[in-house]
């Protein structure tokens, strides 16, 4: 939601150094420049000093001739051995090994590097710029700063303005001097003990050693001495007004470094980089780029009494979904497609408890107790059914059978 009316700009205040003359302090408060308030994108800044950085790499490739230095040949089919180009001659190791191939021994690479490789990038000169703002608004920030390892704890005010004496300095000593002056030693001095060898192949590419990133001075007199000041600090790096760049301002592609300022780069901040509703004096037609919102506290603007004022009420009715139902499983649903349904179920359930109970007394009555009059009927059908057997049967040759029926010997 854009503002209705312009706001006043905090104040920054200009630290005073020791031998400053009354002049040199005669403002000793400058308003934050519009560029240290703009959009902070760490999207933009990383894509841009990731291609930046390419830009100074030099190309390289192995030779053209590599691997390819002998005169070998395939032996062809026929010999039980692969068809790789081999070595000849005799009498040593190096006859028969095969050669060429990027498989073999002293052959070549595969996909030799070569030096027209796309080894720079180009990138838009808008990104460059949003990429500038946006690490110089993330500077102005206490929180980035300390997030991203610097030591700003001593520091009085962030952004760190100096006066303009601090440009006129030439000795180290001097520039040492001033930044315990102001509390911004600690961090120089984190990047010189940081000095160690780095790890890999680099030891022998002319970057032997890493060190962390100390204060960034940024200046505002062409010519002045304090580069040579401040130049033999490990870590420590000087860049004019005019030409900042994310290199130097997000080293790593990580925001917030620690930027002490002096007083004529501070006020040419808004020349350099305009305002929201001036352009820039220096770059042709470049307007800081203005955020969407500025209140970003989406809940604050939601829960406003102007918002919910218009808004419509909630709607706490809930309406769910009725669940289907299977009618073949419940006997609710089915009566709604068939009313006739129960009626159906009972009669066959009567119908089957009518079964059962016939099946029952059916079962019982086989299995009920025999009366003693029934109980010797049956015992004397059996005696006579055996003896009708007997007679009936011709076991008279065989003793054993006889003896065992019972029947009388021949």
């Amino acid at each position: 939601m854009a503002a209705s009316k312009p706001i006043t700009r905090p104040l920054v205040s200009i630290q005073a150094l020791d031998g400053d003359m009354a002049t040199d302090s005669a403002a000793d408060s400058l308003p934050l420049p519009d560029v240290l308030r703009a959009t902070i994108r760490p999207d933009v800044v990383r894509f841009v000093h990731d291609n930046l950085s390419r830009n100074k790499r030099q190309p390289y490739a192995v030779s053209r001739r590599a691997g390819h230095q002998t005169s070998a040949e395939s032996w062809g089919t026929g010999r039980a051995v692969s068809r790789i180009p081999r070595v000849p001659g005799g009498g040593t190791h190096r006859a028969g090994q095969g050669a060429f191939g990027n498989m073999c021994r002293g052959g070549r690479m595969f996909g030799p590097t070569k030096i027209w490789r796309r080894w720079h990038r180009r990138v838009n000169i808008n990104q460059r710029r949003y990429a500038v703002v946006s690490a110089l608004a993330a500077s102005a920030v206490p929180s980035l700063v300390l997030a991203r390892g610097h030591r700003i704890e001593s520091v009085p005010e962030i952004p760190l303005v100096l006066s303009d004496s601090v440009e006129s300095i030439e000795k180290t000593s001097s520039a040492i001097k001033i930044l315990k002056q102001v509390g911004a030693y600690a961090d120089a001095e984190k990047a010189k003990d940081s000095l160690g060898i780095r790890p890999g192949k680099g030891k022998m590419r002319n970057r032997r050693y890493i060190s962390r990133k100390g204060p960034l001075i940024v200046y505002g007199t062409e010519g002045s001495k304090i580069v040579k000041a401040f130049r033999n600090l490990p870590g420590v790096d000087v860049a004019h007004v005019d030409r900042l760049n994310v290199l130097k301002l997000a080293p790593g592609g990580h925001l917030g470094r620690f930027i002490v300022w002096t007083k004529s780069a501070f006020e040419k901040l808004d020349k350099v980089f305009g305002t929201f509703e001036t352009p820039s004096e220096l770059k042709k037609g470049y307007v800081l780029p203005r955020p969407k919102m500025t209140n970003a506290d989406l809940g604050r603007i939601i829960n406003s009494d102007e918002v919910q004022s218009v808004v419509k009420p909630i709607n706490k009715d809930v309406r769910r979904r009725t669940l289907k139902k299977n009618p073949l499983k419940n006997l609710a649903t089915m009566l709604k497609l068939n009313p006739y349904a129960k009626t159906a179920k009972r009669m066959a359930l009567l119908a089957e408890k009518q079964r059962v109970k016939a099946k029952q007394e059916k079962l019982d009555k086989k299995r009920s107790s025999l009366t003693k009059e029934e109980a010797a009927k049956v015992k004397a059908a059996g005696r006579a059914w055996y003896k009708t057997m007997i007679s009936d049967s011709d076991y008279t040759e065989f003793e054993n059978f006889s003896k065992w029926l019972g029947a009388a010997t021949q």
